[in-house]
């Protein structure tokens, strides 16, 4: 692993800060890409780099010595993507594809255009991520209650630092090219059970309140989702009720170690539910 760079693109986001830290715990050098380089946070070996993805160009002195890059697309479209993706196979023989389940129509042309690329690949497709939850936080921390349609869907939600596991070792170990990974945490839940144990966790009593899909629908649009969204994620809701999502044991495959629970990792987060936000 010595003398080995990586170049993580996304470093100040939720999964990117964790694949930054998980890469520098293991002793190798990282470039932490992101608009404002202040807010990566510091550690051995973690260089913080000045960049943008809309412009290629400038993100060459970025890549100069790297070998592998943990790519997140932050955009609707893949308007751009093969600029940057010739800018990394220049350099870099490894691309790590932070993509989703069901890619949207720009995740499937950023896919396209990375085995176009002639990089070797892997792609990362995480289904329902455990962060989800903290948009009850205001609610749990307020009202002890959680107001929201569709307290039977179920998922198997994937904490975040399993989700980097897997990215540090597509990145780091020979095996992973040409893989898409779908990944999941190790249970399923409802969303009720979820608010449950996020109250068990924090000591404090914690229920679902079903509420109509006409008002979650309007709420949403009241803070301004645009509605094909909405739409899109209450059908999802609505459909995972009577169709619970996948489970997978991709993470354990992988890494070697089990997936964390949910339980777990409302035991890391529970700052953010006693205070009502992210702290």
């Amino acid at each position: 692993m010595s003398g080995r760079t990586f170049l993580v693109t996304g470093a100040t986001g939720t999964v990117g800060r964790q694949v930054v830290a998980r890469l520098s715990g293991v002793g190798t050098s990282v470039r932490a890409l992101a608009r404002d380089p202040r807010a990566v946070e510091a550690g051995d070996g973690i260089v913080a780099v000045a960049g943008d993805l809309t412009a290629p160009d400038g993100l060459r002195a970025s890549l100069t010595g790297v070998d592998a890059v943990f790519l997140v697309w932050p955009f609707d479209t893949a308007d751009g993507a093969h600029e940057v993706l010739e800018a990394i196979a220049e350099q870099a023989r490894r691309v790590v594809y932070l993509s989703s389940a069901t890619p949207r129509d720009g995740e499937r042309r950023v896919e396209e255009a990375i085995v176009d690329s002639g990089l070797e690949w892997t792609f990362l497709r995480p289904h329902v991520f455990a962060s989800n939850a903290l948009r009850w936080a205001r609610q749990i921390s307020e009202e002890g209650t959680v107001r929201a349609p569709y307290g039977a869907a179920t998922t198997a939600p994937l904490h975040e630092h399993d989700l980097a596991a897997v990215a540090v070792r597509a990145l780091t170990d020979d095996g992973h090219a040409g893989a898409s990974y779908r990944l999941t945490g190790p249970e399923a839940l409802t969303q009720a059970e979820q608010v449950r144990i996020i109250g068990e966790v924090i000591d404090r009593p914690v229920v679902w309140t079903e509420t109509p899909e006409e008002t979650a629908r309007q709420e949403l649009l009241a803070q301004g989702w645009p509605p094909a969204v909405v739409d899109g994620v209450l059908r999802a809701q609505a459909e995972l009720v009577t169709t619970p999502g996948p489970l997978t044991s991709t993470v354990e495959s992988v890494t070697g170690a089990p997936a964390r629970t949910f339980r777990a990792w409302a035991r890391d987060h529970a700052r953010n539910f006693l205070a009502g936000g992210p702290n």
